[in-house]
């Protein structure tokens, strides 16, 4: 099947499920939007909330890497400095 028909295809039955909720719907269309609009902000801010989250837990990662890096390398820093002393370079 080509790529054409598979995207017409499920753009006509996403509109046909649109306009069938919206027929079907209990309640006002203002009241629906509403509740489309509140449901929005709600998992907006719930995206935000775990994005936020992940940024600071990869921040605390790089920071914990980068102290053991640190720490990792002082010793050798040290040596090289001894030696550098030791042969007057």
């Amino acid at each position: 099947m080509k790529k054409g028909k598979v995207f017409l295809g499920i753009l006509i039955g996403t509109s046909a499920g649109a306009l069938l909720g919206m027929l079907f719907a209990p309640q006002k269309g203002t009241e629906t939007r509403n509740k489309i609009s509140k449901s929005s902000k709600e998992y907006a801010d719930s995206a935000r909330k775990k994005f936020d989250e992940t940024i600071d837990n990869l921040e605390k990662k790089f920071k914990k890497v980068k102290n053991d890096v640190s720490d990792f390398a002082h010793p050798t820093k040290v040596k090289e400095e001894k030696m550098k002393n030791d042969f007057g370079v």
